[in-house]
């Protein structure tokens, strides 16, 4: 990794979350729309009850050593699910919001912010299973941390509202 230093994110971090998110619909071929689109409000304040909860949940983020601003980042939020033959206490963690922003990917940024976050899962909570949401560019990075593909894709269901 080029010299960024991954740290844990804090409440300050919540609008860079947010601009992360933004970079990640954008890279995922997705319009986040305009600054003032009604999600990245709702985004920001989602951020920072979740980073209030630091048993909970984690975010970690890189500065670029230059200008200081947050430019990579990857979260894990602890949820209580049912338990099953391969979690028999139900936790699992769920990782998202792999980011780096452009000008910034390719520097080991992402796959570093996403291995102190499994750290935190592994050392913090009794979750038995990570799961995500990976694109291809994706892949290398989340097969070498130990990710397989599981049996049944994942589907959804967009509720109009």
């Amino acid at each position: 990794m080029d010299d960024g230093r991954v740290r844990r994110a804090g409440p300050a971090d919540a609008a860079a979350l947010v601009e992360l998110r933004a970079a990640m619909f954008a890279a995922m071929g997705t319009d986040p729309g305009p600054p003032d689109a009604p999600w990245r409000a709702a985004a920001l304040d989602w951020f920072g009850e979740r980073l209030a909860r630091p048993d909970r949940f984690a975010a970690c983020v890189v500065d670029d050593p230059a200008s200081g601003r947050v430019v990579s980042g990857a979260a894990a939020e602890v949820e209580q699910h049912t338990p099953n033959p391969w979690n028999p206490g139900g936790a699992r963690a769920e990782l998202f919001n792999v980011s780096s922003l452009p000008g910034s990917q390719g520097r080991g940024y992402a796959r570093a912010c996403v291995a102190e976050v499994l750290a935190w899962v592994r050392e913090e909570t009794t979750v038995g299973t990570v799961r995500l949401s990976a694109t291809p560019p994706g892949f290398g990075i989340y097969r070498a941390l130990g990710f397989t593909e599981t049996r049944y894709p994942a589907m959804r269901l967009l509720l109009e509202r």
